[in-house]
Formats: C-alpha cells, sequence, structure tokens
C-alpha cells in the first residue's frame, strides 16, 4: 500500500476503458495510426518509459521503507495507513521468492 498504490500505477490505470460485449476483451481491436487491427489482448497497454518510470519510483519506495522501518514516527504511520488495508485479500508468498533458501541461524 505504501509502496505501490498513489504511484504512477494510477496514472496509467485512469482513463478509459474499451466496452467489450463479450465480456472478455476478445471483440475489442484497436487501430493504429497505420491502420493496423491489434487485438485487445495483444495491446501493450504500457511503454517502455512508462515502465522504467514506474518500476523506479516503486523499488525507491521499497528502498526508502526498508530504511525506515525500524523508525517508530515512521512505522507509526504506515500502521496508520494500513487500517486502510482492513479489505485487502491477505497477500501470499511469492513462489519464487519463497524458492530462495533462507540463511540458517548458527547453533551455538
Amino acid at each position: 500500500m505504501a509502496c505501490v498504490r498513489n504511484t504512477q500505477l494510477e496514472t496509467l490505470h485512469a482513463g478509459l476503458t474499451p466496452v467489450s460485449h463479450a465480456g472478455d476483451g476478445s471483440d475489442v481491436v484497436v487501430v493504429d495510426a497505420d491502420g493496423n487491427r491489434i487485438p485487445w489482448s495483444e495491446v501493450s497497454r504500457i511503454n517502455d518509459d512508462e515502465m522504467r518510470a514506474l518500476m523506479r519510483e516503486i523499488v525507491d519506495r521499497l528502498y526508502n521503507f526498508h530504511l525506515r522501518i525500524d523508525d517508530p514516527a515512521f512505522r507509526a504511520e504506515i500502521d496508520r495507513w494500513a487500517a486502510m488495508t482492513a479489505k485487502w485479500d491477505a497477500p501470499k508468498p511469492d513462489p519464487v521468492l519463497s524458492a530462495i533458501p533462507a540463511e540458517k541461524p548458527e547453533r551455538g
């Protein structure tokens, strides 16, 4: 919520959504400036510059989040924001990240 919401992702998400009578976009095509008809399922909806800017913004936020998470004032603010997520689905472990072996603590 603190690292991804209210980023450029919101700007990319804003805009018009095409009408699909089929309900899945299979009946929607985009006609580009050269007259090419592109099925909706094959249209890239974000260009490289937009993707790069979005990823940089999110990575910067994640970096700052991790740098400040032990700061009590920052943590209190994050905890206040977290109240807005009460009705969200619970996060699930990412299979790729979860597969990375964890360092086991040494036993003394």
